[in-house]
């Protein structure tokens, strides 16, 4: 693992973007394919740097994964989401100081033809419904993210279970956001997204917002600080320096100006109080 993560942490060196600090001025930041894949990071994190001389090098994965780096000491701090997820990671020891940052939604998406008829629905959980009745060939990220948590929420919410090798329609493939659309978009299929990552998206082809705007497809992002009395080699000044910015009247700021086309896609939340959890 740590090797795997060395690669990636140079690679996001490389390719990162942010101004260049000295070798040990940097945190490890475990977040989510959405963040990264949205662009986010390239608008936060040069400020951050600028402002504080800290470099922030990101590691982006599915949540579980994310979570799972952090709780084996790879990681300094982490922002993701997957409200559940976030809080067994504190009750279990391994992060302290969890802070809402910013929240978005999701958005079920597939081809305008919607042979499924989700456009129809009146909520999530009906709109699944409707995708296993018709046997429409769905694209799930299958890789533990915050994203998947909350399809696997609705599909159990919606009487069903479609495991890859169960449904035939059902289509598992481990992968990003990214991927993920670009997979549903080949295969004129259906997907859950996260907003952020579908208005960054440009190769739709097909594909369209069918389903929006149920509460329960709220979207909400944590900042949570490695525990360093479980892992005493963790940057816990420089990573708490990073998690107070974002949460900030600058770092909230910065966050609420990052837009795409003019729409916002991420709305900042750490002062306000968020909508309550759909489980």
């Amino acid at each position: 693992m740590k090797t795997i993560l060395a690669l990636a942490i140079s690679l996001a060196a490389i390719l990162g973007g942010t101004p260049a600090v000295a070798d040990d001025s940097f945190i490890t930041l475990a977040s989510t394919t959405s963040t990264e894949q949205s662009g986010l990071f390239r608008h936060l994190l040069p400020l951050f740097t600028a402002k504080t001389g800290v470099g922030v090098h990101v590691v982006a994965l599915g949540t579980g994964q994310a979570l799972r780096t952090a709780a084996n000491g790879d990681a300094d701090v982490v922002l993701v989401h997957d409200r559940v997820a976030e809080e067994k990671f504190v009750a279990d020891g391994f992060g302290i100081e969890r802070h809402a940052v910013m929240y978005n939604d999701f958005v079920v998406v597939g081809p305008a033809t919607d042979p499924a008829q989700v456009h129809g629905s009146v909520d999530a959980v009906q709109a699944f419904q409707r995708l296993a009745t018709a046997g429409a060939t769905f694209i799930s990220r299958g890789d533990n993210s915050g994203t998947h948590a909350m399809e696997t929420r609705l599909w159990r919410a919606a009487g069903q279970d479609p495991p890859a090798g169960k449904a035939p329609w059902y289509l598992s493939v481990g992968q990003g956001m990214g991927p993920t659309l670009t997979m549903a978009a080949a295969r004129d299929a259906y997907t859950l997204a996260d907003r952020g990552t579908w208005l960054s998206f440009r190769n739709r082809g097909p594909l369209t917002i069918l389903l929006e705007g149920d509460p329960a497809l709220f979207n909400p992002y944590s900042v949570i600080l490695v525990n360093p009395a479980r892992h005493p080699q963790v940057k816990a000044e420089m990573a708490r320096s990073f998690a107070n910015w974002l949460v900030s009247p600058e770092g909230q700021a910065a966050i609420g100006a990052f837009q795409i086309e003019g729409q916002r896609l991420f709305i900042p939340n750490a002062h306000t109080v968020a909508p309550p959890l759909h489980r």
